[in-house]
C-alpha cells in the first residue's frame, strides 16, 4: 500500500535537494581521476565522453538552479513559516502535554523546560504511556475532559492550516512540514470522531467517516490508538521547533527587540534551513 511520498524526516529532506548535485560533482572527479589513471580512455571513447560531460551539466545546472530557487523562497517566508511553525508546534505541544496532565503525569499550570523534557521522556515510553492512556479512557470524567481537549485542538489546527497552507506549500521544506502536521490533526479529527459518538448531541460530527470505518472500538483500542497520536504529536513537536528556530534565529528576535536571547539549545548536528 502506497503512502504519502516523504523524507524519513526533514533533516533528511534538506540533504535529498543537494544529492544531485553531489552526485554531479562526484561523477565530474571520477573522470578526471580516470583519465589521469589511465590516459586517452576518454580520446578512445569520444561517444561515451561526450554523453557523460552533457549528463554532469545538466545534473549541476538542475541542481543549482532548482537549489537556488528554492533558498531564496525559503529565506523570503522564513519569519511567516516560523509563526506559522510555532502555532503548529503549540498545538502538537496541547496534544501530548493534555494526555499527560489527565494522567496526572504532568503538572497542568506553570510548565518549564525541565517538565517539558521528563514530559517528553515519559511520551516515549510506551508501555507507561499506554497504561496512561488506558487510565483517561476508562475513567468518564478524564475521557470527557479529553473530548473537549481534542475539539478545540481540531479547531485551532484548522484555522492555522486553512489560514497558512496554500502559503506554506510553496516550498518544498515547508510543504513537508505542513504535510506531516496534517497527518497529526487528521489523525486527531479521526479520534474526535470517534468520542463524539458517545454523546448523541454531536450528530454532525458523528457523521464523519471515522465512525463508519472504525465502527465501534474498545477501550483498548481507544487507548492504542491514542497513544499512537500522542507519540506523533511529541514528535512533531520538537523536530518542528528544531527547525523554526533554525529558520530565524532568536539572536536576531533579541537584536529586534532589544533584549537578551535566551539559552535555547539547538541540536549542533543539524544544518540551518537555508
Amino acid at each position: 500500500m502506497a503512502g504519502p511520498r516523504r523524507s524519513k524526516s526533514v533533516n533528511s529532506y534538506l540533504w535529498e535537494t543537494r544529492a544531485v548535485a553531489a552526485a554531479a560533482v562526484l561523477a565530474l572527479i571520477g573522470g578526471i581521476v580516470s583519465d589521469s589513471v589511465e590516459q586517452g580512455f576518454w580520446d578512445r571513447h569520444a561517444l561515451l565522453a561526450g554523453l557523460a560531460s552533457s549528463l554532469i551539466i545538466v545534473m549541476l545546472t538542475v541542481a543549482l538552479v532548482n537549489e537556488a530557487a528554492e533558498r531564496r523562497r525559503r529565506q523570503r517566508w522564513s519569519v511567516l513559516a516560523q509563526y506559522v511553525m510555532l502555532q503548529l508546534v503549540r498545538d502538537a505541544r496541547g496534544i501530548w502535554t493534555g494526555l499527560l496532565e489527565l494522567a496526572g503525569l504532568m503538572p497542568p499550570d506553570n510548565l518549564s523546560a525541565a517538565s517539558i523534557d521528563a514530559g517528553a521522556q515519559t511520551v516515549r515510553d510506551t508501555e507507561r504511556l499506554t497504561a496512561a492512556a488506558r487510565k483517561v479512557v476508562v475513567e468518564p470524567d478524564c475521557r470527557r475532559r479529553l473530548h473537549e481537549s481534542v475539539v478545540s485542538t481540531v479547531i485551532h489546527n484548522d484555522e492555522v492550516l486553512g489560514r497558512w497552507a496554500g502559503v506554506m506549500l510553496n516550498t518544498d521544506i515547508y510543504a513537508e512540514v505542513i504535510d506531516r502536521h496534517v497527518e497529526l490533526a487528521t489523525d486527531l479529527a479521526w479520534l474526535g470522531s470517534l468520542l463524539d459518538n458517545d454523546d448523541p448531541r454531536q450528530r454532525v460530527s458523528r457523521s464523519h467517516p471515522a465512525v463508519q470505518i472504525d465502527g465501534a472500538i474498545d477501550d483498548d483500542q481507544l487507548a492504542e490508538r491514542l497513544v499512537a497520536i500522542t507519540q506523533l504529536a511529541e514528535e512533531l513537536d520538537r523536530g518542528t521547533l528544531e527547525l523554526a528556530l533554525r529558520l530565524v534565529p532568536v539572536e536576531w528576535w533579541a537584536a529586534r527587540l532589544g533584549t537578551t536571547a535566551p539559552g535555547l539549545e539547538v541540536d549542533p548536528g543539524t544544518r540551518p534551513a537555508d
